[in-house]
């Protein structure tokens, strides 16, 4: 199935577009390791993995602060593992990791290769919830701002996605109509009801390989996009 009239198309950034996994995972092993903290790095990723993504759900939906997010993810993992670390030595490692992690440029599989494909025939855009002062170095260091037409945060907008005004700023932005638009991410919640709710088509990236029963259509490999686009 092929999606008809379509101009413009939104990626979400992080565990779409930029391996958001691998590259944390090497920051955190830098930075660790900088910081003399004695801790296998599988620990502490099995700790703070789902603590990460606790604090995001609770960012999007305006629950916690940018800065309670930054501290509080890192005290609350070093708590879980009982291992003691000062409030100066987390602000340390929570500045560490903002300024290192950018310098890590891992892409997941098909990216550049579906990027080349879609550029000659589609305005290419991004739609993030990422922190501003990062996500443009994560798009320059990996090579792929050249791609897009406009990017778009979530504190520029001033809301997250799924709220909708994120989704109305891009468009306004990027001189897209909803109707001619489609938006691809990972996070059902914020990229695919967000996109719908705002009148964009979407396609649902299953990074994880949930198998969900989902209302649009799935892909669980970038280069299966070729099927609708």
């Amino acid at each position: 199935m092929k999606f008809n009239n379509i101009e413009h198309v939104f990626f979400d950034l992080d565990h779409t577009l930029w391996d958001f996994d691998k590259n944390s995972a090497l920051t955190f092993d830098q930075i660790l390791k900088e910081e003399n903290i004695e801790l296998s790095l599988q620990d502490f990723l099995e700790t703070y993995v789902p603590i990460n993504i606790e604090y995001w759900a609770k960012y999007r939906n305006d629950l916690v602060t940018k800065e309670i997010l930054r501290v509080g993810r890192l005290k609350d993992s070093f708590a879980a593992l009982k291992i003691e670390v000062s409030d100066v030595k987390i602000d340390s490692l929570s500045n560490k990791y903002i300024q290192v992690l950018p310098g890590f440029n891992h892409l997941l599989e098909d990216t550049i290769e579906i990027l080349e494909y879609l550029k000659p025939n589609y305005k290419l855009h991004i739609i993030t919830n990422g922190f501003e002062e990062i996500q443009h170095s994560k798009l320059t260091n990996s090579k792929i701002l050249n791609f897009f037409s406009s990017i778009t945060t979530s504190e520029e907008a001033g809301v997250k996605k799924p709220h909708l005004d994120i989704f109305t700023t891009a468009l306004h932005k990027s001189n897209a109509l909803a109707s001619n638009s489609i938006m691809i991410g990972d996070s059902y919640e914020a990229d695919i009801n967000g996109a719908i709710n705002a009148g964009l088509k979407a396609i649902y990236f299953d990074y994880y390989n949930k198998n969900e029963s989902v209302e649009v259509p799935q892909i669980q490999k970038l280069k299966e996009l070729r099927r609708y686009l």
